[in-house]
């Protein structure tokens, strides 16, 4: 794989509380689907955080993790409102259901 080729993902999921999570992954769909397993301990699954509400795409792994410790570092309002200036409202952005479309990366990219 060429270096242009790579992608990588900061991404926000949520629950119906809209408690958040913030991660990075070079594959989102099988990291979403990794947390919506439940993991028995970990936070999401304590939190039943399972919904995809942000996303954005990187080709360098370094400005994913520089974005991901930006976001973390952001307050609780600061999240939501960028939430909402892309998802107004709350959207999944990667349905699980197999009758939906498949999650498609190139319509969350600008």
């Amino acid at each position: 794989m060429r270096q242009d080729e790579y992608q990588f993902w900061v991404y926000i999921l949520s629950n119906r509380s809209h408690i958040l999570y913030i991660g990075m992954t070079n594959s989102l769909q099988k990291r979403v689907t990794e947390h919506r397993q439940q993991t028995p301990g970990s936070f999401t699954a304590r939190y039943k955080i399972t919904r995809l509400v942000y996303c954005e795409q990187f080709q360098y792994v370094n400005n994913a993790i520089a974005r991901e410790k930006e976001l973390k570092k952001w307050t609780r309002a600061q999240k939501i409102a960028l939430i909402e200036a892309a998802n107004p409202t709350w959207e999944e952005l990667m349905p699980d259901e197999p009758e939906s479309e498949f999650f498609n990366a190139d319509s969350l990219r600008e």
